[in-house]
């Protein structure tokens, strides 16, 4: 059935129908569903000083701001690349069956989220790319988006900006070194940007229940006092979960995998006098404990995260920004003796400690002209271990630290945008234990230079055409490098992890796209972007075995992706609002060496994907918002002889909402979210698999 259905164009058939059809209310605002729609700036706007530029603004006009381009304030108009919005309003209209921050931008076009459980992280792609190929940013610091996204609640931000196209110029690669590897972002960067406006007080009250005994809540308050404005928040949740491996399975989940998460955040911002000369602090903690569905493999994660922001205009035309940044994730599981016997084996752990932080000036002119200069570092420290019967025993000991200067021209002339940057970077590692022992090389270092440019043409005020094309630099990470397994451990029962590769090379990309933006009225919104990305040497994961579960990450010579995406949004009246996108993606390896790998298709990378949403608003405050995917086969290796095939399958999430009481002062509402209607149990990499259907029954009360 699969080789003949096409449920993507069905998917995009439909968009276009909802476009042709029905009388269009002409004076709908701009935007579409994810999205808070304004005014266009009128010209004195465009004029105003740099630090005063944000503060002058209604929030209506904000929504029409974006900050990842060059770390200020900017119009879209004036961006060369493409960059999707997503608002906080918009996070209650759609599920998060995993409760990943993955999940937040899962219907955006160019990418595609396959996050594998509620306890673990998202192994999705990024423009025919892996999961390393696409960094999340904090405020504009580097974050993990393996474990982040796991951690950080959403209540805490205003908005996501998702840049489309390499930003490997005024970003750096993150230093994770664990999961797939360190991150880069050759296709992109997700931005995470954290309230900072607070016009006064509000109070959020949740309550939360469900499939598989799921109960948890949430509180969030937000005042301003005087020069001090502030947000903080806290949840738990708690649930007996489910099994959530394929049978047979690795994972073979005998009992319910029990789990607790509990946050606390929150956030203070000291206003210092004259516009945007402000001083803020946030702080966020996450613990997740539980156990994975037999007796002896329960786990202890915790996450803290620090972010710390100066700002303030120098001259009028001038800004600073100061920020510096701490993650620390500690993460501990137990390992058993399966299949052999259930009795507890050892006791593993992992703590990394990340220190990131940014320098930058920018410097309007010529009007809209900005000059973006500055200097950025992370420091960064890997430890991983196990304890087998009190004997600790090390696996890899690493550090590793990065120093980038970057310099960015943004030159805005009649309805022309042109863009040009360089950065210097230095990448070092220091090893003192790489898979279990002390390595001969202790020590690696590398230089580099990248570029990027970019142009923007806006014809009309309703069409604009865009290119952009970036390198970027990639080293390998300490687990892809030591992995988690001794060498001798290949094929070895209730071995599972990631076998060492000591002989990695780094990997060198480059990225560039064209497209078109066009606002034919109606409040309509339709883009177009073609993309490539190549990179050599390519650090892939591998399969080696599937029982027990083990992988290594491997250089698999020079991947390649070539792309294109549709995609429409519209808002028809104020109480119906739809959007559909097409993602296609060819991408492939070339290897002349190892003939297993030439031609094979990139790893995690669907052929294609195709979303289709609405949000429509009945009677008696009831609002309904279906959203259906649609994605293609992918596979888990770059061996052809082993990989598995996964895809060709649809998922239908459906979020239905009521207002229950509404005053001046209070809202109560309540919220029903459907996952996986269609209840398919669909098969991921490392024999994990979606549960099927399940529902979360939300009560809510502002005020």
């Amino acid at each position: 059935m699969h080789r003949t259905f096409r449920p993507y164009a069905v998917i995009w058939l439909a968009g276009a129908i909802l476009a042709a059809s029905g009388s269009l209310d002409d004076r709908a605002e701009e935007g579409g569903i994810g999205r808070r729609s304004g005014p266009r700036y009128s010209s004195h706007l465009a004029k105003l000083p740099i630090g005063t530029f944000v503060e002058t603004l209604s929030l209506d006009q904000l929504a029409e701001v974006i900050v990842t381009d060059t770390k200020s304030a900017q119009r879209q108009e004036s961006v060369t690349q493409k960059v999707l919005i997503v608002y906080s309003e918009a996070f209650d209209q759609s599920t998060a069956s995993n409760r990943n921050l993955a999940e937040l931008v899962k219907y955006q076009p160019g990418q595609f989220v396959n996050v594998l459980s509620r306890n673990d992280a998202n192994w999705g792609s990024f423009g025919g790319l892996g999961p390393k190929y696409n960094t999340y940013l904090l405020d504009g610091l580097p974050m993990d988006s393996f474990m982040d996204a796991m951690s950080l609640d959403p209540w805490a931000f205003d908005r996501i900006e998702v840049q489309q196209g390499p930003a490997a110029v005024m970003y750096s690669n993150y230093l994770s070194m664990d999961f797939a590897g360190n991150e880069s972002p050759l296709a992109g960067t997700t931005h995470f940007v954290l309230k900072e406006r607070i016009d006064g007080p509000l109070t959020r009250i949740q309550a939360s229940g469900g499939s598989y005994a799921t109960m948890g809540g949430k509180i969030y308050h937000q005042d301003q006092k005087g020069a001090f404005s502030y947000l903080a928040g806290a949840s738990h949740e708690q649930s007996n979960y489910t099994n959530y491996g394929t049978t047979p399975s690795w994972l073979n989940i005998l009992e319910d995998p029990r789990y607790k998460k509990s946050k606390v955040y929150g956030k203070v911002t000291y206003a210092l006098g004259e516009a945007d000369h402000r001083l803020s602090i946030f702080l966020h903690h996450t613990a997740h404990t539980g156990q994975v569905g037999r007796p002896n493999r329960d786990f202890q994660h915790l996450y803290d995260t620090l972010n710390l922001t100066y700002s303030r205009p120098i001259r009028e035309s001038i800004h600073l920004q100061a920020k510096a940044g701490y993650r620390g994730y500690d993460r501990n599981w137990s390992e058993d003796n399966y299949p052999t016997n259930l009795e507890r084996k050892e006791r593993d752990r992992v703590k990394q400690r990340i220190v990131p932080a940014d320098v930058t000036l920018t410097w309007k002119h010529w009007g809209e002209s900005l000059l973006s200069v500055g200097a950025d570092a992370q420091f960064a420290t890997y430890t991983s271990y196990s304890d087998a019967s009190g004997s600790t025993r090390i696996s890899n000991d690493a550090r590793a630290q990065s120093l980038g200067v970057f310099l960015q021209e943004k030159l805005v002339s009649w309805k022309w945008v042109w863009r040009a940057g360089a950065r210097f970077n230095r990448t070092s590692h220091h090893y003192d234990w790489i898979g279990g022992t002390r390595p001969e090389v202790s020590r690696k270092a590398w230089n580099r230079s990248l570029w990027s440019a970019g142009t923007r043409f806006n014809a009309t005020p309703v069409f604009s055409f865009f290119g952009n094309i970036s390198s970027s630099f990639l080293a390998p990470s300490a687990k892809s490098v030591g992995g988690t397994l001794q060498e001798g451990d290949v094929g070895q029962p209730g071995k599972d992890g990631q076998l060492p590769n000591r002989n990695l090379s780094p990997e060198k990309g480059i990225g560039m796209d064209l497209g078109m933006n066009v606002q034919p009225g109606h409040a309509l919104t339709l883009s177009l972007r073609g993309f490539f990305t190549r990179v050599n040497d390519a650090i892939v994961d591998n399969v080696v075995s599937s029982t027990p579960s083990q992988t290594r990450s491997v250089n698999a010579g020079r991947a390649s992706s070539l792309g294109l995406e549709l995609s429409a949004e519209q808002v028809v009246s104020d109480k119906c609002i739809w959007f559909s996108n097409l993602t296609l993606t060819r991408s492939e390896l070339r290897n002349a060496v190892d003939l297993d790998q030439d031609g094979a298709d990139t790893p995690f990378a669907p052929r294609y994907v195709a979303n289709l949403g609405l949000t429509l608003g009945l009677p008696k405050g009831l609002t309904v918002s279906p959203c259906l995917q649609s994605f293609g086969r992918y596979f888990d290796s770059s061996s052809k002889s082993s990989r598995a095939a996964f895809g060709n399958d649809q998922i239908l999430n459906i979020k239905a909402q009521a207002s229950l009481y509404r005053s001046s002062s209070h809202a109560l509402s309540c919220a029903l979210d459907l996952n996986n209607v269609l209840d398919r149990k669909i098969r991921m990499p490392w024999q994990f698999q979606d549960p099927g259907f399940n529902a979360t029954f939300h009560i809510h009360l502002s005020f």
